[in-house]
């Protein structure tokens, strides 16, 4: 019998790459017993990046639904795992030392036991100080090697930097392929080196079927000393998920490795627990197209969990795109074209922003200034006159060094705004928060919570925590699940449900979410300079009004309400807002 394989079922990832929100507390304790039932797992991924934070936006704790989903687990001898993103920790944006120690407390406190620390630049300073904390908290600490293809991630690049990682005290190595285009030869070979130098380190590799290669690449790694393969189950695996278990089982198997036998009996259980899932309610936020593998991945390098938004984004921009060629009277482009364009600009700023291994926060950071180059291309005012903080941060080395070299003409441009580039190690810049958010803690009244964690939860996430536990997210949430019940239907919105927002003779249109204004998108799509052209205005309900660059990289559209004409604007381009700011006004027809 040859090696043994063991299997990791990566349920949170599974629902991340698939739409927007997690399965509830209840539902997950449902689960659990099942996923034991089946018998093939090692271990089970029961939280981390996108599950705390959008569990407060469906109004739920998810500091309960972490315990309450790991005790089963735990009971039945399997180990439970967590994403964490190493300076960003469970959110989109940095986050200070004290806070991010807290963390490991918290989760190991509540049954997660591994945590998977990975960088988006796969920069170790940001992630050797995780390996400390974790390890302080008794918990297993894994780091993550981000894979992609370019000329400087090579065999040597990767490991080196796990060697580093080692010495700084890891305990595991996955090897992330979170586009699923890593080379299986290149993937091979590293995981070779890794265990000929590192024999006692255990090597998991996490690899996204988008493109097609993940069984190769699977297959690699096992014949190289891989210890554990990440996997997932109808109906959420493959498209740009990940591979489903019996597959994986059914090649190792037949390859001659020892590996674990699954209970079909509890598969199909499972499988209908998920279906389950998605028709009650999750399935209003799961992007068809995610679904589908593509091979048109491969060339971008874009993680197949961010076709879904990218989509959106295309779309709201091909309008603007199109109605700027019909002034000049050139032919209008399809969405096809508009893909294409968009995959063939970001391989060209790629390499011009310093090759960061495309992963969040610098896959959206990269596309974002892609699909801004589009436009003002389309303006006639060049490439890299459209870029956010976020954007710069990421060229300027704020957020961690990129691997590769920044193009000299972002150089000049930095220099003619003014811009310093850093090589300060990223978590110094930033100030402990723990006191600020205690005292908050206190003046409302509000618990800390068994082990802290609903400190912890207001540090991590504080629009969010807010909102949950004022009950405002909640109410969002059922707002929002009922509009896309309503649009999956067709139906229109009740007269009582349209008279809730007819408070006054305009209606305020509000931001539902942090970020910075963009009216490049809307109308002929030439710029907003200043309010006084758009008073007057006139919309239809359901239009796009204008476009929020989130901190976490993705455009959010906002509708014009129930349309009508536009009588006061409060924001200008570029302008930052934050929830619940109102942008403008719109009178209604009947007003």
């Amino acid at each position: 019998m040859g090696k043994k394989i063991q299997f990791s079922l990566v349920y949170r990832d599974m629902w991340q790459s698939s739409g927007k929100f997690q399965p509830r507390k209840d539902q997950l304790v449902r689960i659990a017993p099942v996923f034991v039932e089946m018998g093939c797992f090692a271990r089970v991924e029961t939280n981390g990046g996108a599950f705390e934070q959008v569990c407060l936006l469906a109004g739920e704790n998810p500091n309960e639904a972490v315990r309450a989903y790991c005790k089963p687990l735990h009971e039945a001898g399997i180990k439970t795992h967590m994403l964490d993103r190493g300076l960003n920790a469970l959110r989109m944006y940095p986050v200070p030392d004290d806070v991010r120690r807290l963390m490991y407390k918290v989760k190991h406190a509540q049954g997660t036991d591994i945590t998977r620390i990975f960088d988006g630049l796969n920069d170790v300073r940001n992630i050797i100080p995780s390996i400390k904390w974790a390890k302080e908290a008794g918990m297993t600490a894994q780091t993550a090697l981000c894979i992609t293809n370019s000329p400087i991630h090579t065999l040597e690049y990767y490991t080196k930097i796990a060697d580093e990682l080692i010495a700084a005290g890891a305990d595991e190595i996955c090897l992330k392929d979170m586009a699923g285009i890593g080379q299986p030869a290149l993937l091979g070979k590293l995981t070779k080196a890794i265990k000929d130098k590192h024999p006692e380190i255990i090597i998991e590799y996490h690899g996204h079927s988008g493109p097609g290669l993940s069984m190769a690449s699977i297959l690699e790694v096992c014949n190289n000393g891989a210890d554990i393969i990440d996997t997932a189950i109808e109906p959420l695996s493959w498209g740009k998920v990940h591979p489903d278990i019996i597959s994986v089982l059914s090649m190792l198997k037949n390859e001659g490795f020892d590996v674990p036998e699954i209970n079909m009996n509890a598969y199909m259980k499972a499988r209908a627990l998920t279906q389950e899932f998605i028709d009650e309610w999750l399935g209003y936020f799961i992007n068809p197209s995610n679904k589908i593998m593509s091979s048109l991945l491969l060339g971008c390098g874009l993680p197949g969990g961010m076709m879904g938004s990218m989509m959106a984004d295309l779309g709201g921009i091909r309008q603007t795109i199109n109605n700027l060629r019909k002034k000049k009277g050139e032919d209008e482009l399809t969405m096809d074209d508009m893909l294409v364009k968009l995959f063939s600009e970001v391989e060209y700023v790629w390499p011009r922003v310093g090759y960061p291994p495309l992963v969040t926060p610098f896959s959206q950071y990269t596309k974002n200034i892609a699909l801004m180059n589009l436009l003002t291309m389309e303006q006639g005012k060049g490439r890299f006159v459209m870029m956010d903080e976020s954007m710069w941060g990421m060229i300027l080395g704020k957020s961690g060094k990129v691997p590769g070299a920044i193009d000299p003409e972002l150089v000049e441009l930095a220099k003619k705004q003014g811009r310093e580039f850093t090589d300060a190690d990223p978590h110094t810049l930033l100030t402990n928060a723990l006191d600020d958010f205690r005292k908050e803690m206190d003046e409302n009244g509000w618990e800390y919570g068994q082990d802290d964690e609903e400190l912890f939860e207001l540090a991590m996430h504080p629009e969010q925590y807010r909102n949950y536990r004022s009950g405002q997210a909640k109410k969002n949430f059922l707002g929002d699940l009922q509009a896309a019940k309503d649009a999956k239907l067709g139906a229109k919105v009740s007269p009582e449900e349209a008279a809730a927002f007819k408070h006054a003779k305009a209606d305020a249109i509000v931001s539902p979410v942090k970020g910075q204004i963009f009216w490049e998108f809307q109308g002929d799509g030439e710029a907003l300079t200043a309010t006084e052209p758009f008073i007057g205005k006139e919309y239809k309900e359901g239009d796009a009004f204008c476009y929020i660059c989130t901190p976490w990289g993705e455009f959010e559209t906002i509708p014009a309400a129930l349309g009508g004409q536009l009588v006061e604007i409060n924001a200008k381009q570029g302008t930052k807002v934050n929830k619940g700011d109102v942008i403008a006004y719109i009178q209604r027809p009947e007003a």
